[in-house]
């Protein structure tokens, strides 16, 4: 998903900034960048791959090469970051949080325009520099980022790094958050809120949809106001987010927990442990194991020594070989048993293949899947998850197809008190040779997280949603 984390201080930043921005290593998947205005040498940048290692090793040599009171870094999954821009309002750096999914309509245009493009992206433009082009259109910032809401379908969050200090905007609709944080003399711009007690900051403000913001040393500036719609991800409380962070006041790891109590409630299958698949399953299970009264055990370990994030590297093949490496089976444990084991999505099932076949060689005796989150039925058009070729590569659209063909209504499907939605969890359970499968109800996660449906963007599971 991507994730960026900016200060601006009284004093030198430096460190700030490379340990928070390392403290969103678990959203980035690709690349990772640094930025700072350096006293009498203006704007310094890096930018460096991290699908062969990790952030801190790549930049922890070069942090003797900056300096400054104001900076940024970002942990991307899609594209170099972060962009120097020179204009007519004046010079930035710029970074985003984002995914333009009409990115070759917008390159029409402001080529039309007789703009130009120089940033490279694996072929074509960079969707960061797209941005950082629509705010140039305009006669100031706030401006510039109006129309950036105004002009692309999909989501964006961004900061902007200036000599003034730093202009931050989340997402008109809040799809991403934003926080700010403070202590003596410093602010700080995250998309992670677990990013700050370390680094010695405590929240000040979480922002809210289409909010535009400045920051300086002094305080934090409203620029725009947030607007009254919001559609923040849901995924990212079952998944994308680090246990320690909170979005909208909820922290992630309390509403796993919830998630993990509401499955257990709706399940009548008797076990002898519950086992969460490391790492985001983990809460899931600890609540699942909680309200059910049943021991939580590691059948898995997670090897993290030499093996990075599963999605790192660039082709399928080699995420799937990270996927299996990582994670160790426990034998002692698994044989003769009965288990739950807990999950947060199934996407495209060949991992989750892959741990029951570790599970039956093992010698469980039945394995009983749960899953936090419903079935995933709608590739992702606004984030990057689940973001597929086509809809075919999510295990719950095979399953229709196996059952119905093309079918073209899916809201039977998504609805679990239907016949459809019971036959589509049956084939999904058979191909992955489980005895039980049991996906989370929809009400039921909202009800864990807190926020009322209109707030929340839950199209992956019910198809709903708007730009």
């Amino acid at each position: 998903m991507s994730g960026f984390f900016g200060v601006v201080s009284r004093q030198d930043c430096v460190k700030e900034v490379f340990y928070g921005t390392d403290y969103h290593s678990h959203l980035g998947t690709k690349r990772a960048g640094m930025v700072f205005i350096v006293p009498g040498k203006g704007f310094r940048r890096s930018i460096h791959t991290l699908e062969n290692s990790y952030f801190r090793s790549k930049f922890e040599d070069e942090l003797k090469d900056f300096s400054g009171n104001s900076g940024m870094g970002i942990i991307s999954d899609t594209d170099p970051q972060p962009i120097l821009f020179t204009s007519h309002l004046g010079r930035f750096a710029i970074v985003t949080v984002s995914r333009l999914v009409n990115i070759a309509e917008l390159e029409s245009k402001i080529l039309k325009q007789k703009q130009h493009f120089t940033e490279n992206f694996e072929g074509t433009i960079n969707p960061t520099e797209v941005v950082a082009s629509l705010i140039c259109e305009e006669e100031s910032f706030i401006e510039g980022i109006e129309n950036v809401f105004n002009n692309i379908k999909g989501s964006c969050s961004l900061m902007i790094l200036t000599e003034e200090g730093i202009i931050a905007a989340r997402d008109k609709l809040g799809r991403t958050p934003v926080v700010i944080g403070k202590k003596e003399g410093t602010f700080a711009v995250a998309s992670e809120s677990c990013s700050f007690p370390n680094t010695g900051f405590e929240i000040d403000h979480y922002m809210g949809p289409g909010e535009i913001v400045k920051v300086t040393s002094e305080g934090v500036t409203q620029l725009r106001k947030p607007g009254d719609k919001m559609q923040i991800c849901a995924f990212l409380w079952v998944y994308y987010g680090y246990p320690p962070s909170y979005y909208e006041g909820i922290n992630v790891d309390e509403c796993r927990y919830r998630c993990g109590a509401a499955l257990a409630r709706r399940d009548s299958v008797e076990a002898d442990f519950v086992c969460g698949i490391p790492d985001s399953g983990v809460g899931h299970a600890i609540g699942y194991g909680n309200e059910k009264r049943i021991p939580n055990k590691r059948a898995y370990s997670k090897y993290t020594a030499t093996w990075p994030r599963s999605f790192l590297p660039s082709f399928q093949e080699q995420r799937d070989l990270v996927a299996r490496m990582k994670l160790i089976p426990n034998q002692a444990v698994i044989e003769g048993k009965r288990m739950i084991f807990i999950d947060d999505s199934i996407v495209r099932g060949t991992q989750l293949k892959d741990n029951t076949n570790d599970m039956r060689k093992c010698g469980a005796k039945e394995l009983h899947m749960r899953i936090a989150c419903p079935p995933l039925l709608y590739p992702c058009d606004f984030l990057n998850f689940t973001q597929s070729r086509t809809p075919m590569e999510l295990a719950a659209r095979r399953a229709v197809f196996e059952l119905a063909g093309e079918e073209n209504e899916l809201k039977e499907y998504s609805d679990p008190d239907s016949e459809k939605y019971g036959k589509m969890v049956e084939k999904i359970a058979e191909k992955l040779d489980l005895d039980s499968l049991l996906y989370q109800r929809l009400d039921d996660l909202i009800a864990a997280i807190g926020l009322p449906k209109e707030k929340l963007c839950t199209h992956c599971w019910d198809g709903s949603g708007y730009f």
